[in-house]
């Protein structure tokens, strides 16, 4: 799928710096700003490197101020916020935005047009940017010799920080082959910029100051930041002889080469994939056009770390690799995406990472990993039960690589080992204390928890539940009959429903018990007991919890982490880190939990056809109006409670698109004539688009 945003589109600047484009090289590096090239975040560079020292993503090369060059006069592509002033205004020379396989910009200046195209390089920290100019044939020709000037605009900081102008920062450039090198601090790594062409390189160290970000202003954060310039860039633009610009951390011997070459490479290969996605007609055993637009989205979130193991970032622009985030994306990612190898590696590598039983809450780039997570290790037996159910074949890999780490998770949480946790003589389990917030729903303010969740939350012990009983399963396929009784987990699932159970508004699961009290709000955590593979609930039971969670919770873009009727739901998620905070698990939807409700559903419809087109019809707008609306063609971490449901928090997340696509699965497996009706549908719908002032479509 390619989105095209107009002329109209690109030059309405409050709609335009609202929508952002994303590229990743598989290394944990990326390239993401706004339609039109202006940074709204800190997060926002042309280069941003995941290094390995000093660990975390670095803001490398920020942006590039760009301008074409004719007959004494200069027009920019280029475009920045500074104080009361956007400068320059390149975006009032766009004509046409398409983010497809990879962003493509085409600027007009009278009869010229400008092409301008970024890509990473899979594998290699390399950002490569290609120039086209194409003249309209009027029989006038170009006055004087049309140049290309590119003057780039460094950061070099951390991503999560801002930089001033300081005498630190080494200013000295060294020639490269078409290009030049500076390293501008020692601690960072030393950085290229090649051109294919015949350029002038003009050393002008300086500063560009005062560069503002407004959207971290809104996030209640500083916005702020000066931007160094090593000099400028002057290269001859000559129609049907397009330019390659690099920039990277590696020096490229032969860049008039080596860069078409590698341009060429890579397009053809996304290409590719791209009309093989396109020219998909779902049915039960096919994915359809969705599902392989979000199966190429996937891509963005699998990565490999500084040592080379398989990782998953979970989102973008500030999130690294979670434990918890890591095993409920990874099918998804992976199993549902078409990318098996990568789904068994990743298992692997997390089995591997496992220490006492526990899979890491956080991992780190120097390996010194946080264990500190109620639910991961949980998570990860659920992501084992869906590597089984989609790759059978794997059953010796989990019998030789995954059986003992399954072993020593039940053990850890049985023995206390697990901080916080202990297992009551009903073999529930009870966690936390008012002070921690040790589940999923884990913000605070002030060094309180705002969803306070101490007790035996519901979602942790349905999870408890379907370890156990997958232990169970795995003990007597493998002939361990320690590992096989049957009579704690009945007692097990009949004290559950005793302490969850609610028998107000139809019936419903409270979301903690406490001794001697419920936690009565009505949250979507208790649909993963009507969900998982080894169901804590009986299934008379099922049919209730969904549609307590639907009346209450079910949106278009995800469920609702509190029910509208509670005295704490806040609808809204703005303004700075403690407001945000307090409304993060306290109304704001979230689209991974889809998943668990899809199961659910398709478990209890009665009329499996009729249940699966209402469905799709109401999660229609978060393809037709969500994927070209923020972090375009992709799925936002969070949305607000009320509508218009506002998209919020990373502009891509990896279970919010994981679990998404598992849902579209599941729904085209269960009615496959339903799923492609409604597809074919919404792709119509996609195609030609109009909304307000603006006009937007999908080519295919």
């Amino acid at each position: 799928m390619r989105f095209l945003f107009d002329q109209q589109s690109c030059q309405n600047i409050r709609r335009s710096l609202r929508r952002e484009w994303l590229e990743t090289n598989g290394l944990g590096d990326y390239a993401s700003s706004t339609l039109i090239g202006c940074n709204t975040r800190k997060y926002h560079g042309l280069l941003v490197a995941e290094l390995s020292s000093p660990p975390g993503r670095h803001v490398l090369l920020s942006t590039l101020e760009e301008s074409f060059m004719a007959g004494g006069r200069e027009c920019f592509l280029s475009c920045r916020k500074h104080p009361d002033v956007f400068y320059p205004r390149g975006h009032e020379y766009l004509e046409e935005v398409e983010i497809g396989p990879w962003p493509r910009f085409t600027y007009r200046f009278g009869d010229v047009r400008i092409v301008r195209e970024i890509m990473l390089v899979p594998g290699r920290r390399l950002t490569i940017i290609r120039y086209s100019l194409n003249v309209d044939d009027t029989g006038v020709p170009l006055p004087g010799v049309p140049q290309l000037r590119i003057k780039p605009l460094l950061a070099f900081r951390n991503a999560h920080d801002l930089t001033r102008a300081n005498m630190a920062l080494q200013v000295k450039t060294w020639p490269a082959p078409s290009g030049f090198g500076i390293r501008p601090y020692n601690c960072l790594p030393a950085f290229y910029m090649q051109l294919s062409g015949v350029l002038t390189f003009h050393p002008s160290p300086e500063w560009c100051r005062n560069v503002r970000y407004p959207v971290e202003a809104a996030r209640g954060f500083a916005d702020e930041e000066d931007l160094f310039q090593p000099g400028v860039l002057d290269v001859a633009l000559a129609p049907g002889c397009p330019v390659y610009l690099s920039a990277s951390t590696e020096v490229i011997e032969a860049p008039g080469t080596i860069l078409p070459e590698l341009w060429s490479t890579e397009a053809a290969r996304r290409t590719a994939i791209e009309a093989r996605g396109e020219a998909a007609k779902p049915s039960a055993e096919r994915p359809g056009v969705l599902e392989a637009h979000l199966s190429r989205e996937a891509g963005h979130f699998r990565v490999r770390d500084a040592q080379g193991e398989p990782s998953v970032t979970a989102g973008y622009h500030w999130f690294g690799m979670w434990g918890r985030d890591t095993c409920i994306a990874l099918p998804g990612l992976t199993f549902y995406a078409g990318r098996p190898k990568d789904g068994v590696a990743l298992l692997l590598r997390l089995g591997r990472s496992a220490r006492n039983g526990l899979i890491p809450n956080v991992f780190s780039p120097d390996g010194k990993h946080s264990y500190n997570s109620v639910d991961a290790s949980l998570w990860y037996l659920w992501a084992m039960q869906q590597m089984l159910l989609m790759v059978p074949e794997t059953d010796i890999l989990v019998r030789e690589h995954c059986w003992p780490v399954v072993k020593a998770i039940i053990r850890a949480y049985r023995t206390g080992a697990v901080p916080f946790v202990h297992e009551d003589e009903d073999g529930l389990l009870h966690v936390g204390t008012p002070e921690t917030q040790l589940t999923w729903m884990d913000a605070t303010v002030d060094g309180h928890p705002v969803t306070p969740r101490y007790g035996c939350p519901v979602e942790i012990n349905a999870l408890w539940y379907n370890a156990l009983a997958f232990a169970r399963e795995l003990g007597r396929r493998y002939g361990e009959p320690e590992w096989s009784g049957t009579e704690p987990l009945d007692r097990f699932r009949k004290t559950f429903r005793q302490r969850f159970w609610v028998a107000s508004r139809g019936g419903y699961l409270a979301d903690v018990w406490r001794p001697g009290e419920q936690d009565r709000s009505l949250r979507p955590n208790q649909i993963f007991a009507a969900s998982l593979p080894y169901s804590v609930l009986h299934e008379d039971d099922w049919p209730f919890v969904v549609e307590a969670v639907r009346d209450a919770l079910l949106t278009p873009f995800g469920l609702r982490t509190l029910s509208p009727e509670e005295p704490g739901y806040r609808p809204v998620y703005e303004g700075g880190p403690a407001s945000r905070d307090s409304a993060y698990h306290q109304g704001t939807v979230w689209p991974w939990l889809l998943g668990a409700y899809t199961e659910a559903l398709l478990r209890t419809a009665w009329d499996t056809e009729n249940a699966v087109a209402e469905y799709l019809e109401l999660l229609t707008p978060l393809f037709a109006e969500h994927l070209p609306a923020v972090g375009v063609g992709n799925l936002s971490e969070i949305f607000g409670g009320d509508p218009p449901h506002k998209p919020d928090g990373c502009i891509a997340q990896a279970w919010s698109v994981a679990e998404t696509l598992r849902s579209l699965y599941l729904l085209r497996r269960a009615a496959p004539g339903v799923y492609a009706s409604w597809e074919a549908a919404l792709l119509v719908r996609l195609e030609s688009v109009v909304s307000g002032a603006e006009t937007w479509r999908v080519r295919r």
